[in-house]
C-alpha cells in the first residue's frame, strides 16, 4: 500500500470522525483525536501487545462512565490513530478509509465507557448490519 502524506491521512481521519452518528459526536467531551506513526514501546508494553498484533488506535483517558464530580481541570482524553500501522495492513485507499472509520468508532466507544469485549460485540453487530444493507 502506498504511504500517504500526513495531511492526506488527516483528511481520511476527519472523514472517519464525520461518519460517527451525530448523536455520539455531540456527546464527545474533553477528547482529542491525534495521529501518530506507530505506537510507542511504552504503549505496546503497557497493553502487553504481542509482536504478531497490529495496533490501529488507542484510547487513553477517563471514560465518561468513570467521571465523577471531581472530574475537573484535567487534560483531554486522547484517541491516537496509528498511520503506519494502518497503511501496512491496508490493500488500497478504500481499505485505509474503512480501517480508519472502524478504528475511530472503536476508540470513541471506549471514550463512552465500553469495554473491549462490548466494543467487539457492537462492531460485529454493526458490520453484520452493514453487510445486510449492501445486499
Amino acid at each position: 500500500m502506498r504511504k500517504f502524506k500526513r495531511t492526506e491521512f488527516e483528511k481520511i481521519v476527519k472523514e472517519g470522525v464525520k461518519a460517527i452518528p451525530a448523536r455520539f459526536l455531540q456527546k464527545l467531551d474533553n477528547v482529542a483525536i491525534v495521529i501518530e506513526d506507530e505506537p510507542t514501546p511504552v504503549q505496546i508494553k503497557k497493553l502487553n501487545i504481542s509482536r504478531d498484533w497490529t495496533l490501529f488506535g488507542l484510547y487513553e483517558g477517563v471514560p465518561q462512565t468513570a467521571r465523577g464530580v471531581n472530574y475537573t481541570a484535567v487534560l483531554p482524553d486522547k484517541i491516537t490513530i496509528f498511520q503506519k500501522s494502518i497503511e501496512a495492513m491496508a490493500r488500497d485507499k478504500e481499505d485505509i478509509k474503512e480501517i480508519v472509520r472502524n478504528t475511530v468508532w472503536h476508540e470513541i466507544a471506549h471514550h463512552f465507557g465500553m469495554s473491549e469485549a462490548r466494543v467487539r460485540q457492537a462492531e460485529a453487530k454493526r458490520k453484520s448490519k452493514q453487510r445486510e444493507e449492501k445486499i
